[in-house]
């Protein structure tokens, strides 16, 4: 019996990537440290996503969910993250069922009866896969391995130079990393209190969304929003040059809501200390400028946990902490994420042959990911696995343009990406 592929992650890429493999006619194994599908996406149910359903499922998943009967959303119409478990990876991995572990968290992966520095015959031995369990810890073996873990679990920190900032760890009841649900559960925390953003991204934008709307019930609330650097022509995005129009929006209603003073910015104001004390958090940044809130929300970004893969021999960018060959496409300081092309099994290898990095987590700390790209790369690495180098190099895949391009923070003037 040929041993299984096994796929870290039961997110909408893990679960493509098993639908890719089924279709090649190879054996997928999905392991999930969380009790269901879409753990991370749960986390964060509320938002609503960019990407209408249009770009949100996933070719051969879609495949194996019609003839079950399942119809898909709206093309057109925009899902939150609660819709996109409920209404498309709920009914995936159902279908799926044979091949998904549940409760299952991958802790450290090798070759079997070698160590990192060991070469001889490597690329022969199969994989190690380490696991904990319910039942304890475990090992199995797999023939290649795909990691569709994800970043969401390993959130940046608030301190401007990528470590905690002094004070940080002594606040963390004050603070939430990620984007809060301020109109939902958590009203409570943040209505009528002073609520800091930090960040400058789509997640902060979305976070100060929300804020806004608590303001007009609850008009106590003050928002105070910090960025790094002062914004520039592209921080807000592409507005009505963006083809996912609610990524346009977002952008817009973000720049409308500080002129409006509904918003105070903070620029540049990177967080360089925390002290606590029972009138709230006082926030220090580089310049000296200080800030007094009772809640922060940390819109920092995400990075990779590489700590499973340190028996491998990887190839990882100094900055980005993804392939070599990727980390040119994606860098943040040149690119956007329309001005990504797409990708697949070749610029997502490593020296370790048969181990792949897919999903968000294939980029490192690169911000830039759109689900079409994880699909694109899940079925090329799919192929690349099956031995079909042709359709492995093929690119199948038209990304949305953004709207905004980036050569060094210079928005370009055609208003689209190539």
């Amino acid at each position: 019996m040929s041993l299984p592929i096994v796929i870290i992650g039961a997110g909408p890429v893990g679960l493509a990537a098993a639908a890719h493999l089924l279709e090649r006619r190879l054996t997928p194994l999905v392991l999930e440290a969380g009790p269901s599908v879409g753990t991370h996406i749960r986390a964060w149910g509320h938002v609503r996503l960019f990407s209408p359903w249009h770009f949100c499922i996933d070719r051969a998943s879609r495949a194996l969910l019609e003839p079950t009967g399942w119809h898909a959303p709206d093309p057109k119409r925009l899902p939150t993250g609660a819709a996109l478990v409920a209404d498309y990876l709920d009914p995936l991995a159902a279908v799926l069922a044979p091949y998904i572990h549940y409760n299952t968290r991958v802790i450290a992966l090798s070759r079997e009866g070698v160590d990192k520095v060991r070469s001889r015959d490597r690329a022969e031995k199969p994989f190690i896969v380490a696991l904990e369990t319910p039942q304890g810890e475990t090992q199995i073996t797999a023939a290649a391995i795909i990691d569709a873990s994800g970043t969401w679990s390993q959130p940046n920190p608030l301190g401007a130079s990528g470590i905690a900032a002094p004070g940080e760890k002594a606040a963390t009841a004050h603070i939430h990393y990620g984007i809060p649900d301020c109109l939902g559960p958590d009203r409570a925390t943040y209505a009528n209190r002073r609520v800091l953003v930090v960040g400058s991204g789509h997640s902060a934008m979305n976070a100060i969304h929300d804020l806004v709307r608590l303001k007009h019930q609850e008009p106590e609330t003050q928002i105070f929003w910090a960025m790094r650097q002062v914004p520039d022509a592209i921080t807000f995005g592409g507005g009505a040059n963006d083809a996912l129009i609610a990524r346009g929006q977002l952008g817009n209603e973000a720049e409308t809501a500080i002129a409006a003073g509904l918003v105070k910015l903070l620029a540049p104001f990177a967080v360089s200390a925390l002290a606590s004390a029972s009138t709230g958090v006082t926030v220090t940044a580089a310049t000296g400028a200080t800030i007094t809130v009772d809640q922060i929300i940390a819109c920092t970004g995400f990075r990779p946990d590489l700590t499973i893969t340190r028996e491998l021999r990887l190839g990882l960018d100094p900055w980005l902490e993804t392939t070599p060959a990727l980390a040119p496409m994606i860098d943040p300081n040149l690119h956007s994420c329309g001005s990504v092309r797409p990708h697949g099994a070749v610029e997502l290898a490593h020296p370790e042959p048969g181990f792949y990095t897919a999903g968000m987590k294939s980029y490192g700390r690169a911000p830039t990911f759109l689900l079409l790209t994880g699909y694109e790369q899940v079925r090329s690495i799919a192929a690349a696995l099956a031995g079909d180098e042709v359709a492995a190099k093929r690119v199948e895949l038209d990304l949305p343009k953004t709207g905004v391009c980036i050569t060094n923070r210079t928005p370009a003037k055609t208003g689209c990406c190539g």
